[in-house]
């Protein structure tokens, strides 16, 4: 029986008939597809651990959600092993290729301590354990890494909040039960992908000697950053 009670348009096969989801409907893929698609492209990311219906639908058509995504310059980016799936743009210096909302740049502190625990993400793969930050570990992280000469102390606490809630804010750090503590996403992996961590301490030295910009562009190739997400 039809998913639809309209009309069936002319050159419209039955088939194509049984998948429209609404009046006009030209669309190909089922609803699970679909709404996979939907999920991905608002992102920031999907978590294979806490939605495995999700999960298995993006393994099981890998292939045509990349073929749909190819038409608007995004590639999909599956972790198997830690159940991670995101979206990145292409990088061509093309006209109308850019992603279809612009990304805000992380500040530097937000950087910082994004390639901080990106290296402790690494350092406790494979343990089986959760990779945890507290406020007061990313005040430290953010203390090693101050301007020459800096001693605002309430600078270094807004700034340390502020990083916080920005890695909040694209989940790739998440609340846990205790106040101030914060589980590491899988997603960073992904979002700051390197092919060895041990490429992260010239970015973060780069970083450093850099101290004196406000903030930094993640798409621009000039910067000693990676795009996150």
């Amino acid at each position: 029986m039809s998913t639809s009670s309209h009309p069936t348009p002319a050159g419209t096969s039955a088939a194509n008939t049984e998948r429209m989801l609404f009046p006009g409907d030209t669309g190909a893929f089922p609803l699970e597809l679909r709404q996979a698609l939907v999920r991905l492209l608002r992102g920031p990311y999907i978590d294979g651990t806490a939605e495995p219906a999700l999960w298995t639908t993006i393994l099981r058509h890998t292939v045509s959600l990349q073929q749909y995504l190819s038409e608007i310059f995004l590639l999909l980016s599956v972790d198997a092993d830690r159940k991670i799936a995101l979206l990145t743009p292409v990088p061509m210096d093309a006209a109308h290729t850019q992603p279809i909302v612009a990304r805000k740049p992380l500040r530097r502190e937000e950087t910082l301590l994004a390639l901080r625990l990106r290296v402790l993400l690494d350092r406790h793969a494979g343990s089986g354990t959760d990779v945890t930050v507290s406020r007061s570990m990313a005040r430290e992280i953010l203390a090693e890494h101050r301007q020459p000469g800096a001693v605002d102390d309430k600078r270094l606490d807004e700034q340390t909040d502020a990083a916080l809630a920005r890695l909040m804010g694209l989940k790739l750090i998440l609340p846990t039960e205790l106040a101030g503590e914060y589980r590491v996403s899988n997603a960073l992996a992904l979002a700051l992908p390197f092919d060895s961590i041990e490429q992260i301490p010239a970015y973060l030295a780069a970083l450093d000697k850099s101290a004196a910009s406000d903030s930094f562009d993640l798409d621009s190739p000039d910067e000693a950053t990676q795009e996150i997400l």
